[in-house]
């Protein structure tokens, strides 16, 4: 059966030494000057400053090729304590120009699902191991999703690529070939020492 092709961005899944992702994440903040729509499952850079009282770091969407990725969004709040919009309880994306604050997985040992988006071809299994970049795809302003997905046709076996490719996703609705989910780990992290060799 084919793979479904329904990118979503990024998913916590586990940690690097197999434990379960325990759902912890931090607060940061997007203002209003961002005029970018933001989603849930987007990867995050940080941007250079922080909101008014100085304790939530300012965050952007993250571009292919970006070296400094600090997390994955996985929710959006008006107060840094309540993740939620009291006036819009139906709220599922930050909308461009404005402020909102966002829950960040930014555990750099955390691993993610993510959709190949099988430009060009579908990953083989000789590429796992191998670094690659994100694409940024349009999230859909419907469900709250990411776009977001791996780029298939951008794999390197040196320390270039955002993301270390680590293996299929082991499930029954899932298969190599075209829109394969894969689980990876964001390896030019803005909390981890950057990688100088990769070991395939």
């Amino acid at each position: 059966m084919a793979n479904l092709d329904r990118p979503s961005g990024f998913t916590p899944v586990k940690h690097l030494n197999g434990s379960p992702w325990n759902g912890k994440a931090n607060v940061y903040y997007i203002p209003s000057t961002d005029n970018t729509d933001t989603f849930i499952g987007d990867a995050v850079k940080l941007a250079g400053s922080a909101d008014p009282t100085g304790m939530y770091p300012t965050v952007a969407q993250a571009a292919a090729g970006d070296e400094t990725i600090v997390g994955v969004i996985i929710g959006f709040g008006l107060q840094p304590e309540v993740m939620g919009n009291p006036d819009n309880p139906n709220m599922k994306y930050r909308a461009a120009s404005t402020a909102m604050y966002a829950l960040v997985v930014d555990d750099p040992w955390t691993i993610f699902e993510i959709q190949e988006d099988s430009v060009g071809a579908a990953l083989a299994v000789t590429e796992v191991g191998l670094n690659t970049n994100i694409v940024v795809g349009s999230g859909s302003t419907t469900t709250g999703k990411s776009g977001m997905e791996l780029d298939s046709s951008d794999t390197a076996s040196d320390t270039a690529g955002q993301l270390r490719i680590l293996r299929a996703v082991n499930r029954p609705d899932n298969a190599l070939g075209d829109h394969c989910k894969w689980e990876v780990l964001i390896v030019e992290h803005a909390y981890r020492e950057q990688p100088t060799t990769v070991d395939i």
